[in-house]
């Protein structure tokens, strides 16, 4: 992977960090990622299918959805 200096230096220190080698900090890193992605997808694809049955969300429904998922992710 070609990486500038700076960003090589962010990755050797996070993989550092993490007591771990930079090929199994990167590793890590792209599974998770990958994860994430997979997740997202399916979450995304469960809402286009909803939508396609008729199941809508309310703009007001929707704004409660998202200020509790912003409150959890604030309290980890």
């Amino acid at each position: 992977m070609d990486l500038d200096a700076e960003s090589l230096a962010s990755l050797k220190a996070a993989a550092a960090w993490r007591d771990m080698s930079v090929d199994d900090y990167m590793k890590s890193v792209v599974e998770t990622a990958t994860l994430m992605d997979i997740e997202l997808a399916a979450f995304v694809q469960e809402g286009i299918d909803s939508a396609d049955r008729g199941e809508l969300i309310s703009q007001e429904d929707m704004e409660v959805w998202f200020e509790a998922r912003y409150r959890s992710a604030a309290a980890e």
